[in-house]
């Protein structure tokens, strides 16, 4: 079933009867309907908790929920932010929804997925979103265009990218309200936590589903002194003390959240979920710093890169007690688990790649069949097979194809034992296969962003999403670094659109050959548009800020790259990082 089928057939608001498997659990539950809060941090790893055994960082709060939830401890997503957000969100591999990079048009969540925020609208939850998307900033791809109706968010894979508010710094920053900048104070992840809060107190008395995710403690290792400090004091040297002062901050904010449940009544009927998006930030790879026994960071195809914490308590329904459950689980199955024990409505036809995993919350897992899943890290324009892979089972993780480990007895996979089961790489090389054929049948084609259409008038486009060489964060751009390639778009009308070419974002306010916070200078004489069979090219005035084109264009599916060049003999060009486009009507 189609998103847009999936949401006619079920009409936002409507009424949905609760499941076989929600029925074990409302008989628990004062609340036949609870709330959920999925909170998701960013590189902070499976050792990054001191309930995990780390020796110096300190998360009281957190390791206060670990204690009264239940525990994936054998839980899995993708090695990096978009893939593992595009799993989560839809219940789904990654590769199959678009989305396999951060960048590149890599990380746009194709137009007809349903999300974890659509299933709740459907069902009648208010939903609402708080910190970091990454799954596309332009129509049909923004957070409110998927099921959110609350959505303030930074732009991009993190605070400082090219598309985010110009010149973000963690502090006092402008973010983005259902797609409108508006100016907060305070630390970044305090503001995400605060403003969450306050989504719950407006809605305490309906049900809502609340998506917590937090750019920290993503690099910059960007942090108030008073938490990094202790570190310091204690001989940990700069920039893992600010990371690790991220995730004190991050444990302080958990607390006040969980405070801010219990004063509103809402602790017992809430279902809680704490996770984070992939394995530790690369700051810390060095052989000496504490990775829970884990081979392998952020990025990589080793349990070191996809394994993280899970903790989810909903003391209402029976979820709770610190009670640990090792049987292999993934972010895929979050989405039909909440299904099951919410009473959602399934969306019919769409293929998911998770199970739902109320069995193993009912302690019968016993019965629980064991499984095969994939993780893999592309991080290319177009996948490569058994590019940074792992085929895992409960007992077994096959690696790029070749090597073989024994998980349980060797969690830090140091002992390549493929050649002593082959039987088993056969197997698992086989289930690879299949899933391979399954997942690749739409990598040849491009989500496109959509211009033209009344739900965004004026699309604001980076280079951050462009096939090819790619400019994506704003200190490139402040460098003058060269990118080229090509944006994947859909005209939605026929009509004529005007395309405004920017050297700098709207906000800096800077001439195209101007300068801004010392970054570098272009030489640029040209500017040149090409998009479906048009291509135009104009002068650049010393004073200019933008060059706009306007272009008649027929609805459809085409390309669009734009350039500055510098007028020499060698008509050195680069790609524009900033591309603003409205149909004019």
């Amino acid at each position: 079933m189609k998103r847009q089928d999936f949401l006619k057939t079920v009409g936002l608001g409507a009424t949905v009867l609760a499941t076989e498997q929600r029925a074990l659990f409302a008989q628990k539950s004062k609340s036949s309907r609870p709330n959920v809060i999925l909170v998701i941090t960013d590189d902070q790893g499976y050792g990054d908790l001191a309930c995990h055994g780390h020796p110096v960082l300190k998360t009281p709060n957190l390791d206060r929920l670990h204690g009264q939830s239940v525990r994936l401890t054998n839980f899995h997503v993708a090695p990096t932010c978009s893939p593992t957000r595009a799993g989560l969100m839809t219940g789904r591999y990654c590769n199959r929804t678009g989305v396999w990079h951060t960048i590149m048009g890599r990380s746009l969540l194709r137009q007809d997925e349903v999300t974890m925020a659509d299933v709740f609208a459907a069902a009648g939850y208010h939903t609402g979103i708080f910190g970091k998307w990454h799954l596309g900033d332009n129509y049909p791809f923004r957070p409110q265009d998927r099921g959110f109706h609350e959505a303030l968010v930074h732009k991009g894979g993190g605070i400082g990218n090219i598309q985010d508010y110009w010149d973000n710094d963690y502090f006092d920053d402008g973010y983005f309200r259902n797609g409108k900048p508006e100016k907060f104070t305070g630390y970044c992840a305090d503001v995400w936590f605060g403003e969450a809060m306050k989504f719950v107190e407006a809605n305490k008395d309906r049900p809502f589903f609340c998506y917590l995710t937090s750019n920290t403690a993503h690099g910059p290792y960007l942090v108030d002194e008073k938490y990094s400090r202790p570190y310091k004091q204690n001989g940990i040297k700069s920039p893992l003390a600010e990371y690790y002062g991220m995730v004190t901050n991050i444990d302080d904010n958990m607390g006040q959240l969980m405070k801010k449940l219990d004063a509103l009544g809402l602790s017992d009927d809430t279902i809680l979920i704490f996770m984070t998006d992939n394995g530790a930030t690369p700051v810390r790879r060095t052989t000496s710093e504490y990775n829970a026994g884990m081979r392998g960071w952020k990025g990589s195809e080793y349990d070191g890169g996809h394994r993280v914490p899970c903790f989810i308590r909903w003391p209402g329904g029976g979820l709770s007690g610190g009670r640990d459950i090792g049987r292999l689980t993934a972010h895929l199955d979050l989405l039909p688990s909440l299904i099951d024990l919410c009473g959602l409505k399934k969306p019919g036809r769409v293929k998911s790649d998770g199970r739902s995993l109320t069995p193993l919350f009912s302690r019968q897992g016993r019965s629980w069949p064991d499984r095969i899943l994939v993780t893999d890290s592309q991080r290319v324009d177009y996948p490569i097979k058994w590019r940074k892979s792992a085929v895992m089972s409960d007992r077994w993780r096959l690696v790029n194809g070749k090597e073989l480990y024994a998980i349980e007895e060797d969690p830090g996979q140091i002992n390549d034992i493929a050649g002593r089961y082959p039987d088993v790489v056969r197997e698992l090389r086989a289930a690879y296969e299949d899933w391979w054929k399954d997942i690749s049948q739409d990598f040849d084609d491009y989500p496109a962003i959509i211009i033209g259409s009344e739900n965004e008038p004026t699309a604001r486009l980076t280079t951050h999403d462009i096939h090819g060489q790619v400019v994506w964060n704003q200190r490139q751009v402040l460098n003058g670094q060269h990118c080229d390639g090509f944006w994947a778009v859909e005209i939605a009308k026929d009509g004529k659109y005007a395309f405004t070419l920017r050297r700098w974002p709207e906000e800096a306010n800077a001439p195209i050959t101007g300068i801004v916070s010392g970054g570098k200078a272009v030489e640029a004489t040209n500017a040149r548009l090409k998009i479906a069979d048009v291509d135009m090219t104009r002068l650049i005035g010393p004073e200019d800020r933008a060059i706009t084109f306007t272009v008649p264009l027929k609805a459809g599916r085409t390309r669009l790259q734009a350039w500055f060049a510098d007028g020499k003999d060698d008509g050195r060009s680069n790609g524009v990082y900033y591309v603003s486009v409205k149909r004019i009507p």
